[in-house]
């Protein structure tokens, strides 16, 4: 078992009332509501600005507050259930990209193993710089072809892969409702 412990970052977020926090737009009960987009923005900013495995915490100030239910859970509830709302989309997301990412390979090893195939055929029916010229622009075409798959599997699945770690983090941080204070 580990016994490191995570490190702890605070959120504290000032509004006026409740309706501050959701999309105006979404007809769902609260629990199940869209946060407002500039309310969702700062808080992924600032989850994106640290470790994925830290401890994060969420204060929200309300000025005025007016419900008849339980505001800590209401909005506790409202926030884990739309980061866990994302993390879904993002694995969504990063599977379809690895997916097109080996369908793009698949395609590239075709059009490369060609490409090399023709250029070894050119070397043989050409001469002089027309065989130096077509043999090295078949593999050089055919080398660009791998471009996408190679940068599929370098590059850009991974910050999708630490949206998910952060979306996951902020599914379970602490969410702490302040009433009647004051911004």
């Amino acid at each position: 078992m580990n016994n490191k412990q995570r490190t702890e970052h605070h959120l504290h977020l000032r509004v006026r009332e409740l309706t501050q926090l959701f999309n105006s737009l979404d007809p769902t009960p609260f629990l199940n509501k869209d946060l407002n987009r500039s309310v969702e923005t700062f808080i992924e900013s600032w989850a994106l600005g640290h470790a994925p495995d830290c401890q994060l915490h969420i204060h929200i100030h309300f000025e005025e507050f007016s419900s008849d239910g339980n505001a800590q859970v209401l909005v506790k509830e409202a926030i884990h259930n739309h980061f866990d709302y994302k993390v879904g989309l993002v694995r969504s997301e990063l599977k379809e990209m690895l997916r097109q990412g080996r369908i793009s390979l698949m395609i590239g090893i075709a059009f490369v193993a060609a490409c090399l195939i023709g250029a070894e055929a050119v070397s043989h029916y050409a001469q002089g710089s027309i065989r130096s010229i077509a043999r090295e622009s078949l593999t050089i075409i055919g080398w660009v072809a791998m471009w996408r798959p190679v940068q599929i599997f370098l590059y850009d699945w991974w910050p999708l892969a630490r949206r998910i770690k952060v979306y996951a983090n902020l599914r379970h941080a602490t969410v702490q409702v302040i009433e009647g204070h004051k911004p």
